[in-house]
């Protein structure tokens, strides 16, 4: 019996990666812009940020994500009144006309798409070689010891991005394609999760316990391990920690704080703790962080 064969279409195709950034940018910080014959996302992670498209000029906070067309001259500025931002930048080559859906927009991602953007952000730090926080690197150095297939999982990560973008602005798209049911629960563990971060993020500076965690928001250990490892893929406690050192480096780029005080709004009974945990987290002391911050905004404006 012969089999016929169908050729699956596709719909929008990455042809070449051009630049992965992650930035963590001071206030008085200021991109004096470019232009380029291809596709950039910039996404805040963390923060505010003035961003200039053309002759528009729109201030994107936490989870907004904008397009720059090709062609399209853009800058970025990171005003004094403004919180010090995390940006991912990625930019890319891709001819499909479905892109035009993307143009002079700003876009605010939900849950599913955020999921997306960290698992090409995750794997993207694994791909390529450092530095991703230079604005003026877009030389994109292989990993050799990247894990197996690390390229395609960040094409086709950044693929079903687009399409679930361009799905969701499109009205007339509305197959559903998960039982409301888990949907529902779906939903009401994220809620309960971001309940949990928001509480902890109001109050960096106690030292919390599972226990303590547990009879806040009436919830078993077992059952609290199991909502962050299915979110977050990691411990409530390990979040906690996490968000108390991109604190940290928020503060340290503010600049009015010493690293005691830091250390003191923090929670953590010495500096010397403060530090091991930041040096863990970030990969150098916290002093070294702040040289590197003052460094990285002399540079980009030289």
């Amino acid at each position: 019996m012969k089999f016929p064969r169908l050729q699956l279409q596709e719909s929008l195709i990455i042809q070449n990666l051009i630049s992965f950034h992650y930035f963590e940018y001071a206030k008085g910080y200021v991109f004096e812009g470019e232009q380029h014959d291809f596709w950039e996302l910039l996404y805040v992670d963390k923060g505010e940020v003035e961003v200039r498209a053309d002759d528009q000029v729109h201030t994107l906070r936490q989870g907004n994500m904008i397009f720059h067309k090709p062609e399209e001259f853009h800058t970025v500025s990171v005003k004094h009144e403004h919180k010090p931002p995390n940006l991912i930048v990625i930019s890319f080559e891709c001819i499909s006309p479905a892109m035009s859906h993307f143009e002079n927009k700003i876009i605010a991602l939900g849950d599913r798409e955020r999921n997306m953007l960290s698992l090409i952000i995750q794997e993207g730090f694994q791909a390529f070689l450092p530095p991703f926080d230079q604005s003026a690197v877009h030389h994109l150095a292989r990993n050799p010891s990247a894990p197996f297939g690390s390229e395609q999982v960040i094409k086709s990560n950044l693929e079903l991005l687009l399409i679930t973008l361009i799905r969701h602005q499109d009205q007339s798209f509305i197959q559903e394609t998960v039982k409301q049911s888990s949907l529902q629960k779906e939903k009401a563990e994220q809620r309960i999760v971001q309940q949990i971060i928001t509480y902890m993020q109001a109050n960096l500076s106690q030292s919390f316990t599972q226990d303590h965690l547990c009879q806040t928001f009436h919830l078993g250990k077992s059952r609290l391990k199991e909502l962050f490892q299915t979110q977050l893929q990691t411990s409530v406690m390990e979040t906690f920690k996490s968000l108390k050192i991109e604190q940290a480096k928020t503060l340290i780029r503010e600049e009015p704080y010493n690293f005691t005080e830091i250390a003191a709004m923090l929670g953590y009974t010495s500096i010397h703790y403060f530090s091991r945990d930041f040096k863990k987290a970030v990969g150098m002391s916290p002093s070294d962080y702040a040289k590197s911050v003052k460094a990285r905004v002399q540079r980009d404006q030289n």
